[in-house]
């Protein structure tokens, strides 16, 4: 009898264990299910804009309105322009850091250290307030993510549009770089860098710097170099050089290539504060700044070069800024941009001749390169082969009359430079294969020049005829026809 009532007792117990389990169980999932149906029955929290602090409350925009909020006490230093979470009541109960995320505009100017007039890609321009970190970093030109509902602008975008138009390195090039251009390089120095060398003697006799530079002249031949050399000389890696690219400049918005003209002026401004040298220099200035009235269609040059011209005379009081100019069309500049004090020094960079072409041969091909034979019998012979008579286009001009011109009428520095590396590129190829001795010879030079003057045959343009006496660098009567003489 007592072992069944043992027995009994002891399944009951089970019993009232895994009852007393399970009873703990349903309370903890009823827990679970009560905290459910709090959270799902707490209202929807709302996000906005931190605008600032008023006294212990808030301005928030929220809403596509602005509000006056209460702060949690569990929220502290929320800087201005930050997302924040708005809990029951419009209570600020989080910081939720910066957007990633926005419009992209750019930045036209500050109006103070809170606020900064912005214009959009369609040319809308809004007054907006600068987030915390915006305030000592960003400036004129930069590209900033903005919340146009809030007018709030909160981040820089790293590269700004001035920095893609216009690159700011300092470049290597240095005068002795440059070949068969003395006489250029030095008027250039005569001009450009006793000013800034000795600015005390330029006060003393009462002589204003120039405040641009002109080098026209046909392609090839230098002009780029010679802006790249004024910028090294001019401070070596204490200057500035803003390399504007002229055809990305252009914008078909009405008034956006003006604005991009003012923020290089601008930054051209900025970095000059320093007492350092800063070189503009647009390349292929003819594609910006026509004459005004020549434009087919749109005339963006009636506006586009006044800007220029504004931002020309402002320069006037800063001595270490200088416009360098590069064109191989100068008779489509607008006049205005070439009068006297603007680009005052005009500086037209031929053809090299017989002269210049042996030394710029000596700059590409010097003693240290592998070469068969003397170096100088190189040269000489390279040269001869250049100029050696061989027809290339008969010209009728106006007046009915012929000229022919030969291949050494559009000898280039940068055609002396290929034929240069054509050769090089030969002899490594026969020294590889075992035809010959290692080193350039006689032979690599001449057949270079050859394929570089027969390559040339099919690249000119003959419906239009003027272009030859552009390409050519030739001035006088005007041409009619061309014809290659093959």
């Amino acid at each position: 009898m007592s072992t069944d009532l043992e027995r009994q007792v002891r399944n009951l117990s089970a019993r009232n264990l895994k009852l007393t389990e399970m009873l703990k169980a349903s309370r903890d999932k009823l827990k679970d299910l009560n905290a459910q149906l709090e959270f799902l029955a707490e209202p929807s929290s709302t996000y906005g804009v931190f605008l600032g602090y008023s006294g212990r409350e808030a301005e928030v925009f929220t809403s596509g309105r602005r509000m006056r909020v209460k702060v949690s006490p569990h929220v502290h230093d929320v800087p201005v322009g930050a997302r924040v979470r708005l809990g029951e009541g419009l209570v600020v109960v989080e910081d939720c850091g910066f957007e990633e995320a926005g419009t992209v505009t750019s930045i036209v100017e500050k109006i103070d250290e809170n606020r900064a007039l912005v214009t959009t890609t369609q040319g809308d321009e809004t007054l907006v307030w600068m987030a915390e970190p915006l305030r000592d970093s960003a400036r004129a030109g930069d590209a900033v993510l903005v919340d146009l509902k809030a007018a709030v602008a909160y981040e820089v975008i790293p590269k700004t549009e001035v920095m893609q138009l216009a690159l700011e390195e300092v470049p290597d090039v240095t005068f002795s770089d440059i070949g068969g251009l003395d006489s250029q390089i030095e008027n250039i120095r005569d001009s450009v860098e006793l000013p800034f060398a000795h600015p005390e003697l330029f006060r003393e006799y009462r002589l204003a710097p120039p405040k641009g530079v002109l080098l026209y002249g046909p392609p090839g031949c230098g002009k780029t170099m010679i802006a790249k050399a004024i910028a090294h000389s001019l401070g070596g890696d204490g200057s500035y050089f803003l390399n504007v690219k002229g055809p990305e400049l252009l914008n078909k918005f009405v008034g956006e290539t003006e604005r991009r003209i003012r923020l290089i002026f601008e930054r051209a401004r900025e970095l000059s504060e320093g007492g350092k040298p800063v070189v503009i220099f647009f390349d292929e200035m003819e594609s910006l700044f026509r004459t005004r009235g020549s434009g087919v269609s749109s005339d963006m040059e009636t506006t586009i070069v006044p800007q220029l011209l504004t931002e020309m005379d402002g320069v006037e009081d800063l001595s270490n800024v200088i416009i360098v100019g590069a064109t191989n069309r100068e008779e489509l500049i607008d006049p205005a941009i070439l009068r006297p004090g603007r680009l005052d020094v005009k500086i037209r960079v031929e053809r090299p001749d017989r002269e210049a072409a042996r030394d710029i041969l000596a700059r590409y091909l010097t003693s240290d390169v592998p070469h068969v034979g003397d170096i100088e019998d190189l040269l000489d012979q390279a040269v001869d082969k250049l100029f050696e008579p061989r027809p290339f286009v008969e010209l009728t001009l106006e007046s009915r009359r012929t000229e022919t011109l030969t291949y050494a009428d559009f000898i280039s520095g940068a055609m002396i430079a290929n034929v240069v590396d054509r050769a090089k590129k030969a002899a490594i190829k026969d020294h590889l294969s075992q035809v010959s001795q290692a080193g350039v010879t006689a032979e690599h030079l001449a057949d270079a020049i050859r394929a570089e003057q027969d390559e040339s045959e099919d690249l000119p343009n003959t419906a239009n005829p003027d272009e030859w006496s552009r390409i050519s660098g030739r001035h006088g009567e005007r041409v009619i026809s061309a014809r290659i003489l093959s």
